[in-house]
């Protein structure tokens, strides 16, 4: 479980949503994004602070038409079985002017800006986990790629921090990143959803 000693930043959407309430996305997706986000749950890695009453931690992986994607919704890291109620497809993203377009039966995580600047990083990237623990954050904050401190989450600038580890860090290799600007958070990144959640599963079990 997380420790939470300071104010969590968490579960605010900073970016402009343009949401159109509507069905839920590809049902073999949402399958797949929850097939992977068990173990993550119970791992304490997506979850839910109590005391802020805000959930951390949001999956998502690539869908079909270019720039589009389905990632868990706002505030859904408290269900411990989500549905295809509890997912959105982001069907555009203006990283520039902070807007996201989603659709769905509900909005899509506020975390939905960071992972379009992940997705526009390489076409390889079919994946992005993002989660919340304070060891691992402490462990490997400056060890792993780690983004600048000043930076918060889900702005556009962060999507330019993440694209400046991808260019000048390991991120390409280790496939992992710390975000110090966006306390406990690290983001996975893999070729499948599989390889995005066990990187990050991996990394905590050999703590």
């Amino acid at each position: 479980m997380n420790d939470v000693s300071g104010e969590i930043d968490e579960g605010y959407v900073k970016y402009e949503s343009h949401w159109t309430p509507g069905p839920p996305p590809d049902a073999a997706a949402v399958r797949l994004l929850n097939r992977w986000r068990a173990p993550l749950l119970e791992a304490g890695l997506i979850g839910h602070y109590a005391h802020l009453n805000v959930g951390f931690g949001n999956i998502s992986i690539r869908a079909p038409l270019p720039g589009q994607f389905v990632i868990s919704g706002t505030q859904t890291g408290h269900i411990l079985d989500t549905t295809d109620e509890h997912y959105a497809l982001v069907t555009g993203v203006d990283i520039a002017a902070n807007h996201v377009a989603c659709s769905g039966p509900i909005q899509a995580s506020s975390e939905a800006l960071t992972h379009a600047a992940i997705y526009c990083l390489s076409e390889r990237i079919n994946a992005v986990v993002h989660v919340h623990s304070r060891a691992l954050w402490d462990r490997h904050l400056n060890k792993l790629p780690t983004t600048d401190p000043a930076v918060p989450y889900g702005t556009p600038e962060m999507a330019g921090e993440l694209e400046r580890l991808w260019r000048n860090s390991d991120f390409q290799d280790t496939g992992l990143a710390v975000m110090a600007g966006h306390d406990e958070g690290l983001v996975s990144i893999g070729t499948t959803l599989a390889e995005a959640a066990q990187r990050i599963l991996q990394l905590a079990q050999a703590s």
